[in-house]
């Protein structure tokens, strides 16, 4: 399919929960849509989202519950006007789901909740057990095809097209036909996802290369918040299998924690045991695995009924059982594997970043309701509830109506509230690259930051860690095509609207991934360094508890 000179009245660049609830909400308000992916429109992070969704939707529950809930997890460092939004907002997005035709479980003819770690009440909601993220994507992907959204697969958003802070365009690369196309847009909406491939062990998708968040930086955008990454403490951890989550819900329906001595360890760490935050059982379970020198803890629910688990858990179940495990009968071996990538590209609470007209929603989005630690289950939530947002405004500033909305006023006043301007530091850029050696392999990055970067930090891994990569970023800069043919660049694809200059062409699906890849783990790199305190799921064991000065975002834009 050829686009270059086409017109969209919105963009989205990923086709993931987030991406594809944007489009449909864009479809019905009569916009035109286009929905560019880099693989094909079932490739998602979110369709391996076992947990659930969050909503305070049961009787006993509240939002003001769940805002509470949320803001403890984060650790100080909460948007609390966006966690607002996000918990006051759910269960009128829930219906959206409904009524796309996602299937929640239910008993009895009602919902069925589930309890998660540092929750104070069951409100998450599944379907098919533990494919959430499954049923989902592909209730949204099945509307999108009927709909007739214009889905574009197997396509690189190469460059983003700024003029005067605005987004005028966007450079698409076909890595298959080697073919790039200029697509002109009104608005851009990101969804491209995380950064979970920035690490030796991750649970996510081999998409998961932090595309949106490079794309975003080289454009001028605001970068925050990447020094904290989360890591779940359970992931199969199989000789000869790949990485597979074992959801947190698992450990919600009575799951302990054992290590290799056989000892429950987890009321050593924490009063909630195997239901505190992640980044405690994470960190626990790490020290476990080096004190009894093993690769891995072991999660026991043998005490529930093996009927039943493969009902709740069939994903699960199922998983084990070509490892030659049982779910009902065996302790299963897991360890920690990063799993979500909590800051991302700087936006408002209307998903609007720092370049007017581009967007940014799901995992590649920093709307601050994360924190330092994101809340179990509030990643689902977060997709479609700012999907939603974005998708408004973009439409309001096509009407030219934004202005004459005394209500939309007063929320665009919100989108930087004085809490978080208090917490936030300056903008700054990441240094210069360090010509100096060959470029790296994806799997060479992947274990720099699993060993610099990843549970538990110092200064001298660290400082090893931005050396390593600022030699790295110039050594795959130089190898990449020219700037007259689109090299990747601070401002990468960046000319006037009328120009007909060149356009950013990647050599290869590969390189341009690893160019990401690297541009990511730089910004995460270099926050971790500065950042000299420990706090939510960034923990330096030379700085081992938080520090009031620290109580703020360092925000990265290109120079």
């Amino acid at each position: 399919m050829t686009l270059d000179g086409a017109r969209f009245d919105l963009a989205v660049i990923g086709s993931g929960i987030a991406g594809l609830y944007a489009a449909l909400q864009a479809h019905e308000q009569g916009m035109s849509v286009l929905v560019v992916t880099k693989g094909s429109i079932d490739d998602a992070n979110t369709r391996y989202a076992q947990g659930g969704i969050a909503a305070a939707v049961g009787h006993d529950d509240s939002a003001e519950s769940h805002w509470r809930d949320t803001v403890e997890a984060g650790a100080g460092l909460v948007d609390e006007h966006a966690a607002r939004v996000l918990t006051v907002e759910a269960a009128d997005r829930i219906a959206d789901l409904v009524r796309y035709g996602v299937r929640f479980d239910a008993t009895d003819g009602e919902v069925a909740l589930g309890r998660e770690a540092a929750h104070s009440a069951p409100r998450i909601l599944h379907a098919g057990g533990d494919a959430t993220g499954l049923e989902i994507e592909l209730s949204l992907a099945g509307l999108a095809r009927r709909e007739g959204v214009t889905v574009v697969e197997h396509t690189l958003a190469a460059g983003l097209v700024i003029d005067a802070n605005r987004v005028m365009a966007i450079d698409v690369f076909d890595w298959r036909a080697l073919r790039t196309d200029r697509v002109h847009a009104y608005a851009v909406v990101l969804a491209t996802g995380g950064a979970g491939q920035l690490y030796r062990f991750t649970t996510n998708p081999e998409v998961a290369t932090g595309d949106g968040i490079a794309l975003a930086y080289r454009a001028g955008a605001e970068i925050t918040d990447l020094e904290f990454t989360q890591f779940h403490p359970t992931a199969l951890r199989l000789l000869g299998h790949s990485i597979f989550l074992i959801s947190e819900a698992v450990r919600g329906e009575g799951a302990l924690l054992y290590n290799a001595d056989g000892e429950r360890f987890m009321p050593r760490y924490h009063p909630l045991a195997e239901l505190a935050p992640r980044d405690v059982v994470a960190r626990a379970a790490q020290r476990e695995m080096a004190a009894t020198g093993v690769d891995h803890v072991l999660l026991d629910i043998t005490g529930r009924d093996p009927g039943w688990l493969a009902a709740r858990f069939p994903q699960i179940y199922a998983r084990c059982a070509e490892g030659g495990l049982d779910l009902a009968r065996d302790r299963i071996p897991v360890s920690p594997a990063a799993h979500y990538t909590m800051g991302g590209v700087r936006t408002d609470v209307w998903g609007q970043t720092t370049i007017e007209g581009l967007y940014a929603v799901g995992e590649v989005a920093c709307t601050g309701v994360h924190g330092a630690n994101r809340l179990a289950s509030n990643s689902l939530l977060e997709t479609v509830i700012f999907a939603k947002r974005a998708v408004q405004r973009a439409l309001d500033r096509m009407n030219d109506s934004v202005h004459a909305d005394a209500a939309h006023h007063v929320d665009a006043e919100a989108r930087a509230p004085a809490a978080l301007l208090a917490l936030t530091a300056d903008a700054r850029p990441l240094p210069p690259p360090v010509p100096d050696g060959p470029p790296p392999t994806a799997d060479d990055l992947r274990a720099l930051m699993w060993r610099c970067v990843g549970i538990e930090r110092d200064r001298a891994g660290l400082e090893e860690a931005t050396r390593t990569l600022a030699r790295w970023d110039a050594a795959t800069a130089a190898s990449a095509p020219s700037a007259g043919s689109g090299s990747p660049s601070p401002r990468n694809g960046e000319r006037g609207p009328g120009s007909e200059g060149s356009r950013a062409a990647p050599e290869s699906r590969e390189s341009y991934e690893l160019r990401a890849l690297i541009t990511t783990a730089r910004l995460a790199a270099e926050a971790a360094l500065l950042r000299e305190e420990s706090r939510g799921a960034h923990y330096r064991i030379d700085f081992p508890a938080p520090r009031d000065e620290w109580r703020r975002h360092l925000v990265w834009r290109a120079g």
